[in-house]
């Protein structure tokens, strides 16, 4: 059983499924707030050097041994693969009583996670931000912003801690807003990485044709942008590429998972409807 001082998490063993883009950062993430990565999944060959790279001293397993061994799972999958894998862990019984199980979806919540409960700890930590896979995500998790659900305020206190560790910035999310703030978020991250993405290619038009540097400009009116527009919650977001890169989109829109984009749809509805 995992025991905590005060409302800090204690050290733990941290098992990751899988070693992508988010899960190999975060990995770093704990790791420098004292956490022990024992094990972790890699499927692709880019994830298996992303995982040698990044967490050298991590054994590579299979889920149900990186589950066995971790007192804190971090299942980091795509949104379309997450409730499959919840499913074969409680199948197989691979996750231990007591384990606090997080996933990093943003559409879904803590119930996605039912079938490994009343066992485990469940909570949903999402960082709003785009990973590109560089080093520099694990840079940019500092002060981003975590759409942390949970199923009670002990599960909370435990989630808002691990993001403060990492050095991020949690919020709470409740469990029937999830899908919604989720979407707000990838539908706003669309518009202004599309909007900022064409500023920069008038930037250098102006540089080319008219000796002009483009960049005050720009930047004055993004900062308008930001500044004119405020949120009632905080969102993080990738710096935006020079030239337009699917890469730089939110995951749903870039992977074409047309599950999570229906979540979006229905919860964009029901939102307008009250």
């Amino acid at each position: 059983m995992v025991q905590f001082d005060g409302l800090r998490p204690a050290r733990l063993k941290v098992g990751i499924i899988s070693a992508g883009r988010v899960g190999s950062a975060l990995g770093v993430a704990l790791e420098r707030a004292d956490h022990v990565v024992v094990a972790c999944s890699a499927i692709s060959h880019a994830s298996r050097e992303r995982a040698h790279r990044r967490l050298p001293d991590t054994a590579l397993a299979s889920p149900p041994d990186v589950a066995a061994n971790a007192e804190l799972l971090l299942l980091a999958v795509p949104d379309s693969e997450l409730s499959g894998l919840v499913s074969g862990l409680a199948a197989t019984s691979a996750v231990r009583p007591g384990t606090i199980v997080a996933h990093t979806s943003g559409a879904n919540g803590v119930g996605i996670l039912a079938p490994l409960t009343p066992d485990c700890i469940p909570l949903a930590i999402h960082p709003a931000m785009t990973f590109t896979g560089s080093d520099e995500d694990i840079g940019r998790l500092a002060d981003t912003c975590f759409g942390v659900t949970a199923a009670d305020e002990v599960g909370y206190a435990i989630g808002q801690s691990l993001v403060l560790e990492m050095g991020g910035e949690p919020f709470c999310v409740r469990e029937d807003a999830r899908a919604l703030y989720h979407a707000a978020l990838a539908h706003a991250g669309n518009h202004i990485v599309t909007v900022v993405a064409d500023a920069l290619v008038v930037r250098g038009w102006l540089v080319e044709h008219l000796g002009i540097d483009g960049g005050p400009v720009v930047h004055s009116l993004t900062d308008f942008a930001v500044r004119a527009y405020p949120t009632t919650w905080p969102i993080s977001l990738s710096a935006p590429q020079p030239e337009r890169s699917s890469g730089a989109r939110p995951r749903p829109i870039v992977s074409g998972c047309c599950a999570t984009i229906s979540i979006f749809l229905d919860s964009f509805q029901n939102y307008w409807r009250i």
